[in-house]
């Protein structure tokens, strides 16, 4: 992407499409791309600081694992193309995170890097065929006019190698020299050029100072190695970084929309507006979210919320952005667009995710940048040694240095694990908030459930009313209907549920509606102050015979009637918590219900420890009481009143879609609501950090053993690139075995 196309990203109109604006007025603005050319920590952290030195730049995130980017800019201060160009100027490239294009180009280097990958690997092997005699004959069996010949030839051979395959490598070096910063491709370009000076000098002058040793097997070997180690480093990266390219991807480019002439004309979605009719063909993707119109259908939403079978949609039932039409053609109307969907709210979360970095990544990159430094001035002592005994062993033993030695599989140990499982859980309806919580998670011993919405059924019925003599069982339910309105929680949509079958409209008006988060809900009225909630908020508490009831209605003239609701529990709840406490998890269950049905709701579901009638107050003294004992806590629960709650605990998880996601503080968000997720989640945690402690491992114990070797001299400058390519994909690799999830959540194999 050139300068050019730079500066038409300048466009205010354009900034929407990869870029969000964070406050009101539209200043201050936080946008995604993705950053072409990063092999490494250290490259990384050079994008940072050329994002960050031009000015109203205020903050970079760079994962050079996901090569993506999260800037965050001041509009009067800059605009995108200052700081995509400064890119450029430090020799990356910078694409606009959710642009079609970014697949072509990324296929586009793809190509040109096999190409240079199979340059290396023919001339790699022309030249071992030339190198070969001069290995197994004696000096009787080959003249010197011959080897010299060979030799020659082998040169030739080399310069396709050094001009055309090892281009980036130069290029990239070029770059760092220039910008006084270092990365991988620095050492490993010094080591190249020094290996073919070397054997370029005893081609040219056999009998000279340097000696009559030629390496350009070695030297087209190892570039051909770790270009090959590169390639595939990258093949494995899309796949690690690939949950949220298919997402990005999900919304069609045109669909159909309803003319003014009442007939179905192509358009580009960005025209689309809220209330339009749009015609969805079976292939496609609903590119907003809204309600069938017209037509019946399935649709796949098994990327959207984890259900893996396909959805029936008929008449008047809700679609949503990004899930794809299976079946027949079907009208819908758009309700939401663009970052109103439920669609957009995931993947800004997932991009989040993206670029973060989690602790023990953070303490890797920091690592990075010293250990280049200290790779030279080993390159340095490994010649130094070497000098007095042989000057072309020496720079031989220099150019193993700076090959063999690795900090891209230390940089890449912790982040490739995390975006690979991030991936994964996502499509199983899973999504990763906070990259660091996964680490907290593998080391939960306490979780905390809450009841209502999350280990029952959100589908709530009203199994009895109770009334005040002045109210029939109808009026009541109107009136606490109407208040339940104003709420998202179970308990309120139940009765309004019930309320649309069994009362008429009332023109009653409510005024000053307030929700207090786990109590109730208050307004003003025509009949006074109107209360509905628990017995402690109706001030209830010394009717007894209420107890067993779950929300009451109260005026300020008094009592009015009583709601006693039945709810279900969830499927696998009593599996789920038995899984739980097999790994040594002690299960506690926190509810604002009453204490009896917490009680029997939590003997059903073998929960051995349960309160019941919490306030939010209670639940936060609780968990703090549990964190003081020396617990690390994970809260589960809907997320609608229990903010604080999850903000509090160490691992947070709310549960169903009717979280709003956008606004969730959680560390992750069950989007299909089934508690064995919680299991799955857990399991893969550890499953995560044992993988990270192998890769970091690894990676500690091959520098520990081949550095001292390519110091010594001991090491061939091959062997080096063959080294150093196989430990970086041995991590990757490793990583990769994290994006098969076990389907069967109870078995044996899912156990840690």
């Amino acid at each position: 992407m050139n300068n050019a196309a730079y500066i038409g990203l300048d466009d205010t109109e354009e900034w929407a499409k990869f870029s969000h604006a964070l406050n009101q007025p539209e200043q201050v603005w936080q946008s995604h791309i993705v950053v072409d050319g990063m092999h490494c920590a250290a490259c990384a952290f050079n994008v940072e600081k050329a994002l960050t030195s031009i000015q109203g730049v205020m903050s970079a995130e760079v994962n050079a694992t996901s090569k993506r980017a999260r800037i965050t800019w001041s509009a009067e201060t800059t605009k995108p193309s200052e700081w995509m160009e400064a890119l450029t100027r430090a020799g990356y490239a910078a694409l606009p995170a959710s642009e079609i294009f970014n697949v072509d180009e990324r296929r586009k280097q793809q190509r040109l890097m096999l190409w240079r990958l199979v340059v290396a690997g023919f001339c790699m092997m022309q030249v071992m065929m030339y190198a070969y005699p001069a290995y197994i004959a004696d000096s009787q069996d080959i003249t010197p006019d011959i080897i010299n010949l060979l030799r020659w030839a082998s040169w030739v051979l080399t310069l396709p190698v050094m001009f055309f395959s090892a281009i980036p490598f130069f290029s990239n070096a070029l770059h760092d020299l220039k910008n006084r910063q270092i990365s991988m491709d620095l050492p490993v370009a010094l080591g190249i050029l020094i290996t073919f000076v070397v054997s370029s000098a005893g081609t040219f002058q056999p009998n000279g100072w340097w000696g009559v040793e030629v390496y350009f097997d070695s030297l087209t070997m190892f570039v051909f190695f770790l270009l090959t180690g590169r390639w595939l480093e990258l093949r494995m990266r899309d796949r690690t970084a690939g949950a949220l390219d298919v997402l990005m991807r999900r919304l069609p480019s045109t669909i159909e929309r309803l003319n003014a002439q009442g007939e179905f004309q192509r358009v580009a979605v960005n025209r689309l507006q809220v209330g339009d009719t749009l015609r969805v063909l079976p292939g496609e993707a609903f590119p907003a979210d809204g309600v069938i119109t017209e037509g019946v259908t399935n649709a796949d939403e098994a990327l959207l919320t984890g259900e893996s079978k396909p959805v029936e949609k008929s008449l008047g039932q809700e679609v949503i952005a990004g899930s794809f039409n299976l079946q027949a053609p079907v009208n819908m109307r758009i309700d939401k667009l663009g970052d109103h969907t439920r669609y957009a709210q995931i993947v800004a979360l997932m991009e989040r995710a993206s670029v973060e970095k989690p602790r023990l990544a953070v303490i890797a990159d920091r690592i990075a940048r010293p250990f280049l430094i200290g790779v030279l001035f080993a390159a340095a002592l490994a010649a130094f040694i070497l000098w007095p005994v042989d000057h072309g062993r020496a720079l031989m033993a220099a150019v193993a240095v700076l090959i063999v030695t690795c900090p891209c599989a230390l940089s890449l140990a912790t982040p490739a694990a995390m975006l690979t499982i991030s991936g994964a859980l996502a499509q199983r309806g899973v999504l990763v908030r906070k990259m660091q919580a996964l680490e907290a998670l593998s080391n939960i011993d306490t979780i905390v459930f809450d009841k209502t919405g999350t280990l029952s059924q959100d589908q709530l019925t009203i199994s009895a009313i109770q009334t005040h003599e002045s109210y029939t069982p109808k009026q009541a339910l109107n009136i606490a209907a109407q208040l339940a309105n104003y709420s998202l929680h179970p308990l309120s949509k139940a009765i309004v549920r019930t309320a649309d079958v069994h009362t008429e409209p009332s023109e009653m008006k409510l005024e000053d509606v307030k929700e207090v988060p786990g109590a109730g809900l208050m307004a003003n009225s025509s009949i006074g102050t109107l209360k509905l909630g628990s017995l402690t908020f109706c001030g209830l508490e010394n009717l007894d015979r209420m107890a067993t009831s779950s929300v009451h209605l109260v005026s300020e003239h008094g009592w009015i009637a009583s709601f006693t609701m039945e709810e279900t529990m969830k499927a696998d709840v009593t599996e789920s918590v038995q899984a739980l406490k097999k790994q040594g998890i002690q299960v506690q269950l926190l509810s604002g219900d009453n204490t009896e049905t917490v009680n029997a709701f939590a003997r059903k579901a073998g929960i051995d420890v349960a309160r019941g009638a919490c306030t939010p107050q209670d639940k936060l003294l609780h968990m703090q009481q549990l964190q003081q004992q020396g617990r690390q806590v994970a809260m589960i629960g809907d997320g609608l009143n229990d903010g604080p709650i999850l903000a509090l605990a160490n691992v947070s998880v709310a549960m169903g879609q009717a979280v709003p996601l956008a606004q969730a503080q959680s560390d992750f968000v069950v989007m299909n609501n089934e508690v064995p997720m919680v299991v799955v989640l857990l399991n893969q945690a550890k499953r995560t950090m044992q993988i990270v402690k192998q890769n970091l491992m690894w990676a500690v114990v091959y520098n520990v053993v081949c550095v001292p070797l390519a110091i010594m001299g001991w090491l061939p400058a091959w062997l080096a690139g063959l080294g150093m390519a196989l430990s970086s994909l041995l991590v990757v690799g490793n990583a990769l075995r994290l994006s098969a999830i076990p389907s069967q959540v109870f078995s044996s194999e899912q156990q840690v």
